[in-house]
């Protein structure tokens, strides 16, 4: 027994699904679709080569992502689905469950129906009633007729059955996200007057048939459902908590061997997995699935990412299985570590949702903490141990000065990080501190790199400006100069304005060095501006937002764009778009919009949060002091978290 199992004991038991035995209690659940593979359904080796590392996890379950059952696509939600609708497809399915079975864990093929967010190729998508999209980007619907309804589930079956002939133990189906059994179980989308519509009784009604038929046509073989323990979607008419768990109820009654607890719809206002959701948030509605359904199987994982909560929960009877999916595309080895006993060196999902991101504009998902997500099968994101040790010099402790040291240091260099502040972290330390959704992701990002720093022998050099003199006075002792010097708020825009010297930096009012009054002017609404205005809105402050675009949050993950807009309505924070400042006096900005109107708003404090300029100075200044001469992360251009770990391990694992 490794010694992490010791210390976690519930959650290296093994367990049971029907009458498979499982090595722990650890589902790996299907993360929505990678978007790996190709238009018409078939997979690719860059989803095999994933799957490679999804087997590896030590997740005792693994769930493969959905496939859609149907040959006209009406169930086809994302460009790059895959497809399970006819034996073509099968060689490949074949592949993926060996692979799972020969890495030890069971396999279980997710069928996936994306009903109302379906027909992505067709124009149309098909749910139990035509209920108008909330969202426009999702096609016209059109009604299911009894046929219609037939005809789906014996798709269904067929694809059952496909997927255990291809040797998978056994088949999910998934109302995730609302997907087609979601939308016949709401009384927002379903809306029909004969036995498929009206009571909670009649809208399980196709969740039911369904069920019953799969578990029919593969006797022996384990039928989970994925199930809302909440909609989110009072707001439309949606189902109540109530309503759920009344559906879960006729789920068990109907023999399945497991519910998959999920929360939310693609369309619900408020967020179920994002940053600004605490973990252990939703723990509530699988402990009430469990005690309503205490002879079925509850599995369980929404925005509960710790190891060592989970355990927790599994020992107090809360579910029987905890379902991962997010944590694990952070740190594939999560599972690995904390078996060993190493959870300090794990990379935490932070919840920041580039992954959804990615995947709702029809792109292959990647992660924000993981680089090499979806590129398994490329050799040149492998770790591979350096041909030529070098000496390194890393400017700049921030992610991407961080994420390059420690991934060249995995390989053999010898990487010494020069720093201007007192610690690791650059500007995410201030980003995070004022962080309204939940500082501890964040800052897991700094502790991750002082914790892998160590364990590599990165040696670090804190209080130390890198210029012309100071490289000099190393000049010969590196072979290799990265600069990860970041960018910084460009106060030359406003050195022509009347007042301009009174402007403040926002990025020194998030690290502490300034401190703002109690009427603040905040130029620029992109992410360090909402996150500071909001921050000194919560601590009291009187915040005026200043934007000279046309829309605020452009800079921001698309999935979090919502919460900000709500974070500003909530604070009562006044938005200024299309406006530029004109000048500032002792006691006010004045500011002019786009028709030429001028306000005068008071203002102890103008801060500034844009334009921001790369500190590409440092480019032009060592061009010839070093052998190689490289950049990574703000320093080529001002982006954000997901590009500085991104480029900071490409440049490690090339040089």
């Amino acid at each position: 027994m490794r010694p992490g199992e010791r210390k976690l004991p519930h959650l290296f038991k093994p367990g049971r699904l029907g009458r498979y035995a499982a090595p722990n209690l650890i589902k790996y659940g299907a993360c929505c679709v990678s978007n790996y593979n190709t238009r018409d359904g078939f997979i690719t080796p860059r989803e095999l080569a994933r799957t490679r590392v999804i087997a590896g996890t030590g997740c005792g379950i693994i769930t493969n992502q959905g496939a859609y059952p149907d040959p006209k696509g009406e169930g086809k939600s994302y460009f790059r689905q895959v497809a399970l609708y006819d034996d073509k497809f099968l060689p490949q399915f074949e592949i993926i469950a060996r692979t799972i079975h020969d890495a030890g864990a069971l396999a279980i093929q997710q069928i996936l129906h994306a009903g109302r967010y379906g027909g992505i190729d067709l124009g149309y998508c098909v749910q139990p009633s035509v209920v108008p999209q909330t969202l426009p980007h999702f096609r016209p619907p059109r009604e299911m007729s009894r046929q219609d309804i037939r005809r789906c589930i014996g798709e269904h079956v067929d694809a059952a059955k496909r997927a255990v002939r291809a040797g998978f133990d056994g088949v999910e189906v998934t109302s995730f996200m609302g997907y087609l059994l979601a939308s016949f179980n709401s009384k927002f989308t379903n809306q029909r007057s004969d036995e498929y519509g009206g009571t909670v009784e009649n809208r399980g009604r196709f969740m039911r048939e369904l069920i019953d038929s799969i578990k029919q046509a593969l006797p022996g073989h384990p039928l989970i459902v994925r199930l809302n323990g909440a909609e989110l979607m009072d707001q439309w008419g949606g189902n109540t908590e109530d309503e759920c768990f009344a559906l879960m109820r006729q789920a068990a009654g109907c023999g399945v061997d497991m519910i998959s607890v999920t929360v939310g719809w693609q369309e619900a206002p408020e967020s179920s997995i994002g940053r600004d959701v605490p973990p252990g948030y939703w723990n509530r509605l699988a402990i009430r699935a469990k005690q309503e359904c205490p002879q079925t199987l509850i599995a369980y994982g929404n925005r509960l990412p710790d190891p060592v909560m989970a355990d927790e929960c599994l020992g107090r009877g809360e579910f029987d299985y905890w379902e991962v999916c997010r944590p694990l595309l952070a740190d594939p080895e999560l599972v690995h570590k904390a078996a060993e006993d190493r959870l300090d060196e794990v990379r935490r999902c932070i919840g920041s949702l580039n992954c959804l991101s990615r995947v709702f504009r029809d792109l292959p998902y990647t992660c924000t903490m993981n680089p090499a997500l979806g590129h398994e099968v490329e050799p040149e994101y492998a770790l591979t141990p350096a041909a030529v040790k070098k000496r390194i010099m890393v400017i700049g402790a921030g992610p991407a000065g961080m994420e390059f040291a420690t991934t060249a240091a995995k390989r053999g260099h010898d990487v010494t990080v020069y720093e201007r502040g007192s610690r690791i972290g650059g500007n995410l330390l201030g980003y995070a501190t004022h962080d309204l959704a939940r500082p501890e992701d964040l800052h897991s990002v700094v502790r991750h790199y002082e914790v892998m720093a160590a364990k590599l022998g990165v040696k670090l050099q804190f209080n130390t400006e890198a210029n012309p003199k100071f490289m000099r006075s190393v000049l010969h002792q590196y072979d290799v100069c990265v600069v990860a010097a970041g960018a910084r708020v460009d106060r030359e825009a406003f050195a022509h304005l009347e007042g301009g010297e009174r402007i403040v930096d926002a990025l020194d009012v998030a690290a502490g060095r300034v401190t703002a009054g109690k009427r603040v002017v905040v130029l620029g609404a992109n992410k360090v501006g909402l996150v500071v205005a909001e921050s000194l809105r919560k601590r009291g402050a009187e915040v005026t937002l200043v934007e000279p675009g046309k829309r605020i949050a452009e800079d921001v993950m698309p999935t979090f764009k919502w919460r900000h807009t709500s974070w500003l309505e909530e604070l009562e924070i006044r938005v200024l778009t299309q406006t530029r400042l004109e000048r500032v006096t002792a006691e006010s900005a004045i500011v002019v919009d786009a028709k030429g109107a001028q306000t005068v708003i008071p203002a102890d404090s103008v801060v500034a949060a844009g334009p921001r300029r790369s500190n590409q100075e440092l480019f032009t200044q060592f061009e010839w002091m070093v052998d190689e001469l490289h950049g990574c992360g703000d320093v080529l251009m001002p982006r954000g978290l997901d590009a500085a770990i991104h480029e900071g391990y490409r440049l490690g694992v090339r040089i």
